[in-house]
């Protein structure tokens, strides 16, 4: 084991966060139109991993030979939502308690432990309001 997987291979990079409208679940239709689901693509090493946490699965993805901006416009031209985010080193300590869903998994890998962020929607606002 290397130094820097000691450390932790997504303690500091660069993630794109993904919003997306579409509801598969009836029940996803009480959320906010264009923020009903949100899933995260990670630089590591040159290459994108694609983290999708869905209801009944969750979709894990190496994607190679893309740059983040080819990434951006690719989802954007799909009509979603992209949120560059800088993954910084957090403090060690244990995350809220939260239902598992996608937001509190996306919470988890860029280390937010906001309680009050529960939906897509609470997550984007805080993403791009934050200093």
């Amino acid at each position: 084991m290397t130094a820097s997987t000691a450390a932790g291979p997504f303690e500091t990079g660069f993630a794109l966060v993904v919003f997306s409208g579409q509801a598969d679940l009836k029940w996803l239709k009480i959320l906010k139109p264009g923020f009903r689901h949100c899933f995260v693509v990670i630089e590591n090493r040159g290459r994108w991993i694609l983290y999708n946490p869905l209801s009944h699965r969750t979709e894990i993805a190496v994607l190679e030979g893309v740059t983040g901006t080819e990434l951006m416009k690719c989802y954007r031209g799909q009509g979603l939502r992209v949120v560059p985010w800088l993954l910084r080193p957090v403090c060690k300590k244990s995350a809220p308690w939260g239902l598992y869903t996608c937001v509190e998994a996306i919470k988890r890998i860029l280390g937010i432990h906001a309680h009050w962020i529960i939906t897509p929607w609470n997550l984007y606002k805080f993403l791009k309001n934050y200093k």
